[in-house]
């Protein structure tokens, strides 16, 4: 898929938006997001909460998998949580491990503005035969 069809599809992700998540990248198995900070994505310490970094990573891991134009959704998803992100930005970039006809896996890294490691990703996803309808 074209990287301006996969923007105008996941402009529909009402939640992503919420959080402020903007699409910086897409193409083929591949994915960059980026989330800028706010006080409402902190939890109780002061701290990036663990359920944002969360949705930014499932957000890129999200484009990347559909990214050949068929409807793919996650059946598996497991994070790492390696420092922790107070302000700035976080982006996370996705990139396709591996795909057959029916199973992809990924691997999203999400780093703060210095290029730190904050989290790594993996996603298992499942690819239906229904292509992906990019109109509106």
């Amino acid at each position: 898929m074209l990287e301006k069809d996969l923007k105008r599809f996941f402009k529909r992700d009402r939640f992503a938006e919420f959080l402020g998540i903007e699409l910086l990248e897409a193409g083929e198995g591949y994915a960059k997001s980026r989330m800028q900070i706010s006080k409402e994505h902190l939890n109780g310490i002061g701290t990036v909460h663990g359920g944002a970094i969360f949705t930014l990573a499932d957000f890129t891991f999200a484009v990347a998998s559909n990214s050949h134009g068929k409807v793919t959704v996650a059946i598996n998803a497991d994070i790492s949580f390696m420092n922790a992100a107070k302000e700035g930005a976080l982006i996370a970039e996705a990139r396709e491990i591996s795909r057959n006809h029916k199973l992809g896996t990924y691997t999203v890294e999400i780093k703060n503005d210095n290029g730190k490691l904050v989290a790594i990703f993996q996603g298992l996803a499942y690819i239906k035969k229904k292509e992906i309808e990019c109109s509106k």
